[in-house]
């Protein structure tokens, strides 16, 4: 179910994906220009296997979650309702947890720590530019009822 976007919406700084892309793309480059190694390929590939599969699966359920709920997907457009279901009973932010556990699998299949290292970076950037935002917003729109989701539910994890 989406809507046509509006003023209604968290002034985010950029559409999270495309966050994770920049820094999924700097990170390659710079890893393959100055590659230093996290351990031994066929664990560091092992690692990025199950990290891909549930970054995916998160991301699935999170995505699925919020349609059945009846709201929007995109943070840039209006939240019609507060989820409480799903993969939101353990995290408010699922879908930008699933994104740095992608950027760690992609760490992990280079083998290279400038793209492990990057996650955190990508999580500092979706902290501030994006969640804190999208904080603002919900609890100037829903103000109780997502101010008790924040006592209830982690940020992250």
């Amino acid at each position: 179910m989406n809507s046509t976007p509006t003023s209604d919406h968290p002034d985010i700084i950029a559409f999270p994906p495309l966050i994770f892309v920049a820094c999924a793309v700097g990170s390659t480059l710079a890893h393959f220009v100055y590659p230093v190694r996290v351990m031994r390929y066929p664990i560091s590939l092992v690692i990025a296997v199950v990290l891909s599969i549930s970054s995916a699966g998160l991301a699935i359920w999170a995505v699925r979650t919020m349609k059945a709920a009846g709201t929007n997907v995109r943070p840039d457009w209006p939240s019609l309702t507060i989820v409480k279901n799903g993969p939101y009973m353990f995290t408010r932010n699922p879908m930008y947890l699933s994104l740095c556990l992608f950027q760690l699998a992609i760490g992990f299949f280079l083998n290279g720590w400038t793209p492990v290292l990057c996650a955190v970076v990508l999580a500092v950037v979706l902290h501030f530019g994006v969640i804190v935002r999208e904080e603002t917003y919900l609890e100037r729109k829903f103000g109780e009822q997502y101010l008790s989701l924040k006592r209830q539910v982690r940020r992250w994890l």
